[in-house]
């Protein structure tokens, strides 16, 4: 199973491999500012402009199916350390999908679904290894999360005000499944709404540990991190 479960971080060491003789004439500083560049923000939620229509209001009932629609994207945030040099990588996927469930003021379901294959770094290199031999994307194509207990909120949410909520749910990595709890900011823009957040994961966790080259090494902590945009199913 320690096979079968190599994790990103492993890709990201390949991909560094790949592009080592650069990276060693070049030297680290440049490797990070220049050739992966700056890493992407952490997802977080777009309010509604203020003034815009129902802006301030309540919300009326948001009962029913929701979907996970159009504006999505998940992936995964790790720390390479090249030659005491920090790098930060993050690879990015539209390929999500997902159903929610509401019932008043609580959420009572959640399963989102992510295909792993399609997730894209700076490099191709680093990609193509991490779908073929880390994370084994023929036999694991897609990452998950599953809520496990429901959420609810003490009133209903107002139109374009943050809210700060906590789910605990089953993430399924590369075959692997634990449970986590994450922190989510929530956020209602009139007919739509978005949630964004970032799982902090422990490699360890899911049987694997993270690798070190000597030049190269990967933090044992790293972040599976999500932005959806909601709607009406």
């Amino acid at each position: 199973m320690q096979k079968r479960t190599k994790i990103i971080t492993v890709s990201i060491i390949a991909g560094a491999l790949v592009l080592g003789a650069t990276a060693a004439i070049a030297g680290p500083i440049v490797y990070r500012d220049l050739i992966v560049g700056e890493a992407d923000a952490a997802p977080s939620v777009t309010t509604t402009p203020q003034g815009s229509s129902g802006t301030g209001e309540a919300a009326s009932d948001l009962s029913g199916d929701w979907a996970v629609v159009d504006g999505s994207f998940a992936g995964y945030r790790v720390d390479e350390v090249l030659n005491g040099t920090d790098v930060t990588v993050t690879g990015r996927t539209e390929d999500v999908t997902g159903t929610l469930t509401v019932d008043g003021l609580t959420l009572t379901s959640a399963s989102i679904e992510v295909d792993v294959a399609s997730i894209a770094t700076d490099s191709g290199n680093r990609d193509e290894y991490f779908r073929s031999s880390a994370l084994r994307t023929d036999e694991f194509p897609t990452a998950a999360f599953v809520l496990t207990e429901p959420i609810t909120v003490g009133s209903a949410p107002t139109v374009g005000k943050v809210q700060t909520v906590q789910a605990t749910g089953d993430l399924t990595l590369a075959g692997v499944t634990r449970s986590v709890t994450v922190d989510l900011e929530a956020v209602l823009n009139g007919a739509d709404g978005q949630v964004a957040g970032s799982i902090p994961i422990i490699f360890a966790d899911f049987g694997v540990e993270a690798p070190n080259l000597g030049f190269v090494s990967v933090e044992p902590t790293g972040f599976v991190e999500f932005s959806l945009v909601l709607a009406r199913a």
